[in-house]
């Protein structure tokens, strides 16, 4: 029996189904860690999480199995056991696990009891519940191992405590949502620590993986529910906690060295920061070499630009002006002091050209037919094949620039303006635009590679958002003032609630009538819109999904 035991938590990045990449990440961090007993990896992080479908491929199921078998092999040395999560295949299931690696071998293995199947998670579908796992002994203490939603109901470690568990160690791939970290903590992990009177290492994943985004903020808390350990957000780390037992109350006890107790980013940062490195990610795991966007003088756009140059650096976003006749010098001065704070390539490529051309074109089929909204959605799809076809001409990635707002009531023109490869303002709200600029316009994030000052002009945050598609076009002849519209979407989307429950909440119900039944239209629009990070519990794609063609309305 050891006196102490050094366990080292690795809140590492991923790259789903590059099982190689994986491996000797770890392996790096085993060799910075030699004088540790013991390294922990997150959930599936050998294979990457989620993996979806594509650990319905027989070829991954052997390529795990054969990749666990070496880094198994590598602790032969005498140096740190592993604690891998993966995939493994017993009695003909698969179950989602982990591997205790000591001595050369595969020391234990225990499996997920608890699948999560809801909102981002599809567990029942790939995998198989494993049996209410036993602790399993290192070193002389007795480790309870429940994955991640083994601790979101009290059974697991209940079940632990009662079999000799004296520390738990819970390995998670669990996404951003806002106010998660909070849930985590006081909502979960002390409740169980209190709970069974047993200590719990909670270690998660950092990093974007497509429409969601892992916030690290890993920790562990005590017995009596106080945090010893707080790893930061939003950025890769490594961590080694000493533990040693010691008299508590009328027994003895593991209890783990305090160690730093990081600041967590406080909103909107957390918001912002998840934007960031969502984009980082896809843009860097998908090997683009950079990205393109139309700055248009608006808000949007302007965010955006400052979300990609925190994410990937000034030199590697290109900015695009496409002015047409409707087009104000105001928005062309703000595009460019924009540009110009942010350090970014700015070129200008006016669309007047093609509109002309668009209509001399259509104009003998158009005969007799007033101008309206189709020659509003011309001039934005020009603007979408523009920015494609300077994509397509020179590598960078399309950033689509909507907010959540917009693509909820269909203010947004498909092959238009929807156009693109990743939207960091999928699941942002316009009012959380607003808020999100207004923070970034005076303060840097924790992440970033942007400048410290101002990304944008002030006037930009303050004017009347307008698409300028028309004259004097503002957004408030086609919608609600946004608190107004971002309340009620609220309702009907984040909540569920009815047409009825929401205009007991004092709106007008002709305006929630109408938004239900824009919300309802646009479903088509933005099963075709490009990925985006999640940031709420109720994001278009993974979470909320709704048919196309219904006839079920609430008001």
């Amino acid at each position: 029996m050891a006196d102490t035991i050094k366990i080292t938590l690795a809140q590492l990045n991923q790259q789903v189904g590059d099982l190689a990449a994986n491996a000797a990440a770890m392996l790096a961090v085993r060799e910075r860690a030699r004088d540790s007993d013991l390294i922990v990896y997150p959930e599936l992080q050998l294979i990457g999480y989620p993996p979806e479908d594509l650990i319905m491929k027989p070829a991954l199921i052997e390529r795990a199995a054969a990749e666990l078998q070496k880094l198994a092999e590598v602790t032969a040395d005498g140096g740190p056991a592993m604690l891998v999560g993966s995939v493994f295949v017993r009695d003909g299931a698969l179950h989602n696990g982990v591997a205790l690696l000591e001595g050369g071998r595969i020391a234990a293995t225990r499996f997920k009891y608890e699948l999560p199947n809801y909102g981002t998670f599809d567990e029942k579908r790939y995998f198989m519940p494993g049996p209410l796992p036993e602790p399993v002994l290192f070193k002389g203490a007795m480790i309870g191992l429940p994955i991640c939603e083994d601790i979101w109901q009290p059974d697991v470690c209940r079940h632990l405590a009662e079999q000799g568990a004296e520390i738990f160690i819970c390995v998670n791939g669990s996404p951003y949502e806002i106010d998660k970290d909070v849930l985590r903590i006081d909502g979960v992990a002390k409740r169980r620590a209190i709970d069974t009177g047993i200590p719990l290492v909670y270690l998660n994943r950092v990093g974007g993986q497509d429409e969601i985004v892992f916030d690290g903020a890993s920790f562990v808390v005590g017995p009596e529910g106080a945090l010893w350990v707080q790893m930061p957000d939003w950025e890769e780390s490594i961590v080694t906690t000493v533990w040693a037992k010691s008299e508590f109350g009328s027994a003895h006890r593991w209890r783990c060295d305090a160690g730093t107790v990081h600041e967590l980013a406080e909103h909107p940062e957390d918001i912002y920061c998840a934007m960031v490195l969502a984009l980082r990610d896809y843009v860097n795991k998908n090997r683009f070499p950079g990205v393109v966007l139309g700055l248009s003088g608006g808000i949007d756009s302007a965010i955006c630009a400052a979300i990609a140059v925190d994410a990937l650096g000034a030199d590697r976003v290109w900015c695009v002006m496409l002015p047409s006749i409707y087009t104000s010098q105001e928005s062309l001065d703000d595009a460019e002091g924009c540009a110009r704070m942010l350090g970014v390539k700015l070129d200008t490529v006016p669309i007047n050209p093609a509109v002309m051309g668009f209509d001399e074109m259509l104009g003998p089929v158009f005969a007799g037919k007033q101008p309206d909204t189709t020659e509003e959605n011309i001039q934005s799809r020009i603007r979408g094949v523009t920015l494609m076809a300077l994509s397509n001409k020179f590598g960078p990635m399309l950033v689509t620039t909507g907010n959540k707002s917009e693509m909820s009531v269909g203010y947004a023109t498909i092959y238009g303006d929807m156009n693109g490869g990743y939207n960091p303002l999928k699941d942002a709200y316009k009012t959380t635009v607003f808020a999100v600029s207004q923070w970034r316009n005076g303060k840097r994030p924790k992440i970033g590679l942007g400048p410290d000052g101002p990304v944008m002009p002030e006037r930009i945050i303050t004017k009347p958002p307008s698409a300028e598609l028309r004259p004097d076009q503002k957004d408030s002849d086609s919608l609600p003032p946004y608190d107004v519209l971002d309340a009620i979407l609220t309702g009907l989307v984040e909540n569920e609630k009815s047409v009825d429950q929401i205009v007991a909440e004092g709106f007008d119900r002709a305006t929630v009538v109408r938004i239900e039944r824009l919300l309802n239209l646009a479903e088509y629009k933005r099963r075709q819109a490009p990925p985006g990070v999640k940031l709420g519990s109720r994001n278009y794609g993974r979470d909320r999904r709704y048919p196309i063609t219904h006839g079920f309305r609430t008001g």
